[in-house]
């Protein structure tokens, strides 16, 4: 059954951000460098990306429990992560359920070959939307965190479509709004994102493109 859960809303209230000051530094100019996902976006300035994406222990880890506990994770289960990025989340699995199964997809070569090493091996070049290389159900958990929002909605179907395939246990989490000020903030932050959805409509969404998994939005307070 399809909810809305609190996984990652608590990470993300952690950071400040000037949004004015992000709008007003060039920032059409920098969206066209981030849409690379390369060294800029990652690891380059702030107005880029993340300014510095690096790995922190303990960030993830209660995440990564929540995780654990409502999908019954183990050391038996097989893991997909759509977007994984540098693999930080499926690094922090592999800590807490040692002997899991791990694969990640994303669409950026910088961010995978500069992952964790422990589990660079198990992760892969390819985009979110296109037909991933994997039976039907073979995953026991499929996330997307913070990935889905930068798709036209063309490939968020397909995207929505894939992981509804290959996952048996779903969860996804996009950047939405509630009011005009969220949007406003949103529209100031956001970089690389294409589907700017109010809640409502995300979640028409995903019942449109049957998708029937839990699902998280973050917002731009």
């Amino acid at each position: 059954m399809s909810e809305l859960i609190n996984v990652l809303t608590p990470l993300h209230k952690k950071t400040t951000r000037d949004y004015l000051a992000r709008m007003k530094n060039q920032k059409a100019a920098c969206m066209a460098i981030s849409k690379e996902y390369g060294y800029d976006y990652w690891d380059g300035d702030r107005k880029f990306g993340y300014g510095g994406y690096e790995y922190i222990p303990g960030r993830f880890t209660e995440a990564a429990k929540s995780l654990i506990n409502r999908y019954g994770l183990n050391s038996t289960s097989k893991i997909l992560d759509v977007g994984c990025g540098k693999g930080y989340m499926l690094y922090e699995l592999s800590l807490l359920i040692p002997g899991a199964t791990l694969h990640g997809i994303d669409i950026s070569n910088y961010a995978i070959e500069h992952s964790k090493i422990e589990i660079q091996p198990y992760l892969k070049v390819q985009s979110a939307a296109d037909r991933y290389p994997f039976k039907s159900n073979e995953f026991d958990f499929v996330f997307s965190s913070a990935v889905l929002h930068n798709l036209k909605i063309s490939d968020l179907k397909n995207a929505l479509h894939e992981i509804e395939r290959v996952g048996k246990s779903k969860y996804i989490m996009v950047e939405s709004f509630r009011n005009d000020l969220e949007l406003f903030n949103l529209q100031c932050w956001a970089l690389t994102a294409k589907a700017f959805f109010d809640t409502d409509d995300w979640i028409w969404l995903f019942k449109e493109f049957g998708y029937t998994g839990d699902y998280e939005f973050i917002f731009f307070e």
